[in-house]
């Protein structure tokens, strides 16, 4: 047995059907009275809602949340929150709003009800990020982490196929990096390897018939799995490079994250074993005879989501700031991040072309 260190988190987890019915009683809970409802434009509709569960409780709505979390949307929904005189928010969506939610934790402690309707994992982590002139920063706060955090199937349903794998997929790369942490350890790893196994379930399931409220619960079930796997776990090559693409390309944060998996697990290969043992049980790759970081590529492929950053309009010639920027600063990894075969990494992941 390794040694590790391991660190529950305070939060709240209400899972179910339904449970969005919950949510006054949860900001009762935790001893609010009005609460700043964020979304994105597009998800203004679920906001007025959970405007009308909630009646007076609802301070407001600011339904201006972007990718990526510019500092200047930051400052200017924390200001609204302090007009209001909201003493909670609650951020309806997927990791955009979640992130909005937290850049406001960051600077006034105000305590976040997180109701993802994606798979993105990141209400269960004390990780932000803010994107000012055109850089992604990222980092840990205990202050950002949700304390209540519900999941609701049923809020899933509408979430279109598309962006239900690539959520998927990106919730997967949260249990990948997990597994090879530097700071991982054997309950996270528990999990990672459940999570992985339970969107390899859900993901071809709900392609097939999108309101099957089995796998959709599945989905959601595997992404609270990857989303705590990364909450206890640092980040390596992969979430460097999706942050340097996100931050500073504004490439889509889902697509990003399941064009460049396959290609960072193709990296590490041979650089964990252990963690890519139980990668392939997750996945089923040994049984289909194929590497780990090709199950992860054909799951996308075959179920019609980008392969390829030049399918999101990133040209060539950005390929190499990209990769200027991903080796600074650089995130821990199993194997050394070294130019020339990250540069190689790129332009495959460029490319789309399945790895090796």
């Amino acid at each position: 047995m390794r040694d590790f260190i391991y660190q529950s988190q305070p939060q709240r987890v209400v899972f179910g059907a339904g449970a969005l019915h919950h949510l006054e009683r949860e900001i009762v809970t935790l001893g609010a009275q009005r609460a700043l409802i964020l979304s994105t434009p597009e998800q203004r509709s679920s906001a007025e809602r959970v405007a009308d569960l909630l009646g007076q409780r609802a301070a407001g709505i600011f339904d201006r949340a972007v990718m990526h979390v510019p500092i200047e949307t930051a400052r200017e929904a924390r200001a609204v929150a302090q007009q209001l005189g909201a003493d909670c928010a609650v951020a309806i969506g997927g990791g955009s709003t979640t992130g909005l939610g937290k850049a406001i934790a960051l600077d006034s402690g105000l305590p976040i009800v997180a109701i993802p309707t994606t798979y993105a994992g990141s209400e269960m982590t004390t990780i932000y990020g803010i994107t000012e002139a055109g850089l992604k920063k990222t980092g840990r706060d205990a202050r950002v982490l949700p304390r209540t955090v519900i999941y609701d199937p049923e809020l899933t349903l509408s979430l279109p196929v598309g962006l239900s794998i690539t959520s998927g997929i990106n919730a997967m790369a949260h249990a990948a990096e997990c597994l090879y942490a530097v700071d991982g350890n054997p309950i996270m790893d528990l999990l990672s390897e459940e999570g992985m196994a339970a969107l390899a379930r859900a993901l071809p399931a709900l392609h097939q018939s999108p309101t099957d409220l089995a796998a959709r619960s599945d989905a959601l079930y595997g992404a609270w799995l990857c989303g705590q796997a990364l909450a206890n776990a640092g980040m390596a090559i992969h979430h460097k490079l999706c942050h340097t693409l996100g931050g500073s390309f504004n490439l889509p944060h889902a697509e990003t994250h399941t064009i460049v998996l396959p290609h960072a697990l193709a990296y590490n290969q041979g650089a964990a074993p252990a963690a890519y043992q139980r990668m392939a049980r997750a996945l089923q790759a040994d049984q289909r005879g194929i590497s780990v970081a090709q199950a992860v590529y054909d799951l996308a492929r075959q179920h019609g989501v980008p392969v390829a950053l030049k399918d999101l309009g990133l040209s060539e010639d950005q390929l190499k700031q990209a990769l200027d920027i991903a080796l600074q600063n650089q995130y821990p990894n199993p194997r050394p991040l070294q130019r020339e075969p990250l540069r190689e990494l790129l332009y495959n992941a460029w490319q789309g072309v399945r790895p090796a």
